[in-house]
This record gives C-alpha cells, sequence and structure tokens, in this order.
C-alpha cells in the first residue's frame, strides 16, 4: 500500500486512568465496598490486569463502556468511511462534501491491486481527472455542492472524529482485523489500535482479529489461519 494512500490516525482523547477506571468497575460489580475508595486503593497492576481479564473473558462486558477514545483520521476513501459508520456504537463528525466545495483536482484513494498495474493506473487517474472536471463544471454553474457531490466517487478521500467507547473498539478491532476484511479498513483499525496500545499497552491482546481471541473462525469462508467451528465439531 503506497504511502500516499495509507490513512493518517491520530488518538486524540482518552481517559486518565484508564485501567484503573476498568478495573474499579470490574470490581464494584462484587464488592461492598465503595467504587471511589476502590479506585483509591488500588496500584497492583497485576491484580488489575488479573481480574479485567476474567471479567471480559466472561463476557461482562459493560464494564469496558466507561471508557471513550476519540481518534482524529484523514485520508481514507469514502468507502472506507461507508463501512465505519455501520458500526452502531460511534459517533462521528465527517468532512461535509455538502459545505465543503473541492477545489481542483479533489484528493483521492488508489486501491494497491489498481496502483501496482502501471496501465490501469494512468486509468484510473484519468477517470479522476474527468469526474473532477465535471464537478468543477456544475459548481462553475451554479449547481449547489450538495447536488454536484453526486458525481464524485467511493474514492474521493474523507476525514473525520471518530469517537466509541472501549467495547465497541475491541468489537470493530476483532472484525476488521480479520483478513478477509477491506483492505483499507483494516489497515485504519489497525492504526486506531496500535496508537492506543502505544499508551495502553494491556490492551494489546483485546485489540486483534476474532479468530485470536476465540481460538477459531466463525468466517463462512477461512483464510485458514485458525480452525473453523466445524472443523472443532461445535
Amino acid at each position: 500500500m503506497e504511502e500516499n494512500n495509507k490513512p493518517i490516525v491520530n488518538l486524540i482523547s482518552k481517559p486518565k486512568n484508564m485501567l484503573k477506571t476498568v478495573y474499579t468497575a470490574c470490581r464494584t460489580c462484587y464488592s461492598a465496598d465503595y467504587p471511589i475508595n476502590i479506585f483509591n486503593s488500588t496500584n497492583d497492576e497485576e491484580k488489575m490486569l488479573k481480574l479485567i481479564e476474567r471479567v471480559i473473558s466472561s463476557g461482562h462486558y459493560s464494564t469496558i463502556e466507561h471508557i471513550q477514545v476519540t481518534f482524529a483520521i484523514s485520508n481514507v476513501s469514502r468507502a472506507c468511511t461507508h463501512q465505519l459508520v455501520r458500526h452502531r456504537h460511534m459517533s462521528f463528525s465527517q468532512k461535509s462534501q455538502r459545505y465543503v466545495k473541492e477545489k481542483g483536482q479533489f484528493d483521492y484513494i488508489i486501491p494497491p491491486t489498481i496502483e501496482k498495474n502501471d496501465e490501469l493506473k494512468a486509468k484510473f487517474i484519468n477517470f479522476m481527472n474527468k469526474i473532477s472536471e465535471q464537478y468543477q463544471e456544475f459548481i462553475d454553474a451554479g449547481i449547489p455542492a450538495e447536488d454536484a457531490r453526486f458525481v464524485l466517487p467511493n474514492a474521493a478521500a474523507s476525514s473525520l472524529v471518530a469517537s466509541l467507547n472501549l467495547r465497541e473498539l475491541i468489537h470493530l478491532a476483532n472484525l476488521r482485523l480479520c483478513t478477509r476484511a477491506q483492505y483499507e479498513i483494516r489497515t485504519m483499525v489497525k492504526m486506531m489500535c496500535e496508537a492506543l496500545v502505544a499508551e495502553e499497552p494491556w490492551l494489546k491482546p483485546y485489540l486483534v482479529p476474532k479468530c485470536e481471541r476465540f481460538g477459531f473462525c466463525d468466517e463462512d469462508k477461512s483464510c485458514g489461519r485458525m480452525k473453523t467451528r466445524e472443523q472443532l465439531g461445535f
């Protein structure tokens, strides 16, 4: 994947004391003590991680919904963002094609399968140029941007701010880091996870493809990395 085609991802907001917050939520469910006392009296990282792992493994996911993280994302195609916004428990603020008029050649993403073929890449670029010219003709003729945008392709680059809680991020990673996920969203989600893990290393075991978490593949068509349910007999 060419560098100019790669997403730009930055973690711009996360809670302080993320580990202690999750631990406090987990411990509160099994303690008669006040949550604030649990929070203030706990500093044993190994103890916290052990309980969190047990609680998450049991499917008690409400305990990780208290953590909200926010990413600034740029240089991704509309094809990619159309996939991302299907995730239910996320908040988005995206560059509007209705209010932001493209000036000159709009930015776009070239898929790697086309990028590596010089002849097809040239045709792709030429087609993007023609779309840009047609878009500009509509704008110059007084057509509102909200209508002129109808000719813009899925390849058009976009930017957005995306927020989600930890439960949804783990779900997002489990689905979109799968080798069968589309390459661009897989790359973007990988960068999101890496940005958070750089500051919260304890999250690394959770921000992985679902087959790594569960030990089997439940896809209709497996990549072969893990055995399927059928192969395991359930």
